[in-house]
């Protein structure tokens, strides 16, 4: 019998994102800051069409497939404005990028039962290298402080120590606009 070795783009795939990706109802998906899209290419495997953002565009060449449409943007030049409509995702997934003049205009673009997924580098990942620079790292309970702002229920969050890919401090949520049907966080059985 043949063994075969899980890919590396499947290994790639946050757990988290894994985890709760079902969630996010029925419509298009957000990829911000999406590299080589691995995240994109999941998401459309569990049936979403997928707008695939990022500021370099080798990264957008790569992330670019059937159900993803690639959008080369740069959110963090000088005059950069948020390019999406207020209510138009399903679902938003960020990971390992932070921007902080974003996030209320990234939040208003969910549609009133979306879904947040981000998950971010947090204060103390300098000991275990880069990113290390302050202004890319999230201060001890500020994705919740986030949620509380901006009017999002929490389902789940995490902050903490993480092993793989590699050793780093993160946070990470996921969070639903209020028209989320409660039934419909399934959680995990511990």
């Amino acid at each position: 019998m043949q063994v075969t070795e899980p890919t590396i783009e499947t290994e790639a795939i946050s757990g988290w994102l894994r985890r709760w990706a079902p969630l996010i109802p029925g419509g298009e998906v957000l990829d911000l800051a999406c590299g080589a899209g691995r995240h994109a290419r999941h998401l459309v495997s569990l049936g979403h069409p997928v707008i695939a953002l990022d500021h370099d565009p080798e990264m957008l060449e790569k992330a670019a497939g059937t159900g993803i449409t690639t959008s080369l943007v740069d959110l963090e030049a000088a005059g950069a404005v948020w390019p999406f409509a207020p209510g138009r995702f399903a679902g938003i997934v960020v990971t390992n990028y932070l921007h902080r003049p974003l996030l209320e205009a990234m939040v208003a673009s969910l549609a009133p039962d979306g879904v947040l997924l981000y998950e971010t580098f947090a204060e103390g990942n300098e000991q275990f290298g880069k990113p290390s620079n302050p202004k890319f790292l999230l201060k001890e309970g500020e994705m919740l402080t986030w949620a509380v702002q901006h009017g999002l229920r929490v389902v789940a969050y995490e902050d903490g120590r993480v092993e793989q890919p590699k050793a780093a401090l993160v946070q990470r949520i996921c969070a639903v606009r209020p028209d989320f049907p409660r039934l419909a966080a399934l959680l995990p059985t511990f």
